[in-house]
């Protein structure tokens, strides 16, 4: 009878056990709220910015003489004095990006906040002030959404035990190193208790769902994007995901800030790659490397730019939109359908030398116009070209057999040379979708 009490027992504490780990999800609310963002910016740096180099892997396959190196002198120059965190805050918001992941610990142990567990942080470098306080800060200021991305790997903690520094290696991951999920527990409370509400968090690793369950239980208000949900790298899925899911991309080829041999992808380049992301259902977590001194990289800067005007006229189109039925292509054109109304977003690509006031048709084999149809250019009053009053840039649809033909101009002058090449989008209310 004893030894039935007692697997009786023992099977009702694993249920619980179980029970509690399956309920310790991300909210489905906050996950809805999260797919309707759209945009966000990730930011990569730490000390080994001064380098110029990969961040952190550098220390993957390293001499004894370049650890000691980077982990003992690399943070006595470490001094980004030219860091403005509201200067920073300001070009993220007018972006129309509605969140900020910033890394707080990547893979090489270096925390960029006031931490209690390690020496090797912020305030042991000449610049000794809190970094992620500052930048938190302005970030709420501005009405952005904090995002911290986390590394539970720990390449100065594994060299500490004595462990050979490596991502894929016994003791490399927090599932089979005990001493490292405790650091990294301690870390993570400090985060989410000092520097909160924290509202999105951003775990890489091989191995996370220890710290995943830790931070729910913390505080079930954060959402966690990698460990939770699909986050492709430097990809974009070929078709739409069901769930909350997350490409992030580089702007050039490196993580980090880059100074030397650094391709960057033009501005248009990385709005159609927020067009595709949004009409396939993600969100576009877009990174920015700052430069040692704290200062955005000019080339990151005009792209971010670029971005900012785009979104200016667009965002409606990007933020509270879900995957059109059945199409999200046709052609030239990408769509997305505004969540809670009927209304569907037509991002018109591929335009070459669409000088301003000249009126363009497209045929639409997927929408069907009904009695209540409207037709706008965002960002247009369909009014008046400037310097051309007798052209009335009146957007205008017409309903064939098979085919929805729309007919819009490029009205509203955005560039001094009056041909402004990213794609403009066209509003389509109370239309009917046709599987």
């Amino acid at each position: 009878m004893m030894q039935v009490k007692i697997k009786f027992t023992i099977g009702l504490f694993l249920a619980v056990c179980l029970t509690t780990y399956a309920q310790l999800k991300n909210k489905p609310d906050l996950e809805e709220d999260f797919m309707d963002m759209g945009f966000g910016v990730f930011v990569h740096w730490s000390m080994d910015s001064q380098l110029g180099s990969v961040i952190s892997h550098s220390l993957v396959g390293a001499s004894e003489d370049y650890v000691d190196k980077y982990m003992n002198e690399l943070p006595k120059t470490f001094y980004p004095d030219k860091f403005d965190a509201d200067e920073w805050a300001r070009l993220f918001k007018i972006t129309g990006a509605e969140y900020v992941v910033f890394t707080t610990k990547h893979h090489n142990g270096f925390c960029m906040w006031d931490t209690k567990t390690t020496d090797f942080n912020i305030m042991n470098t000449p610049y000794g002030k809190d970094i992620t306080g500052q930048l938190f800060k302005a970030l709420r200021k501005y009405d952005l959404k904090v995002g911290v991305y986390f590394s539970p790997e720990d390449f100065s903690f594994l060299n500490k035990q004595g462990t050979l520094i490596s991502r894929k290696r016994e003791k490399s991951q927090i599932t089979d190193n005990a001493e490292l999920l405790a650091h990294d527990k301690e870390q993570v409370k400090e985060l989410v208790s000092n520097y909160g509400p924290i509202d999105v968090l951003f775990f890489d690793a091989f191995k996370t769902g220890p710290l995943v369950q830790y931070v729910h239980s913390l505080d079930p208000n954060i959402v966690v994007t990698r460990g939770e949900m699909k986050t492709p790298e430097q990809t974009i899925p070929d078709a739409p995901m069901p769930g909350p899911w997350e490409t992030c991309m580089t702007m050039g080829t490196q993580w980090q800030y880059k100074p030397t041999n650094e391709s960057y992808k033009d501005g248009g380049e990385l709005i159609g790659k927020l067009i595709e992301i949004r009409a396939k259902g993600g969100n576009f977590l877009m990174n920015v490397g700052p430069k040692p001194n704290g200062e955005i990289p000019i080339e990151q800067e005009e792209r971010l730019r670029e971005i900012a005007l785009w979104m200016f006229v667009n965002e409606e189109a990007i933020k509270g939109v879900r995957p059109m039925e059945k199409t999200i292509k046709d052609g030239y054109a990408w769509f997305t359908q505004k969540k809670d109304e009927n209304a569907v977003y037509v991002f018109i690509t591929g335009q070459k030398d669409w000088f301003k006031g000249r009126r363009r048709s497209f045929l639409l084999k997927n929408l069907k116009a009904t009695d209540s149809t409207t037709i706008s250019v965002l960002g247009q009053n369909d009014k008046v070209v400037e310097y051309w009053p007798e052209n009335i840039p009146e957007s205008r649809y017409i309903q064939h057999e098979a085919l929805l033909e729309i007919s819009v101009s490029r009205a509203q002058r955005l560039y001094n040379d009056k041909v402004w090449p990213n794609p403009m989008v066209v509003k389509l209310t109370n239309v009917a979708i046709i599987e």
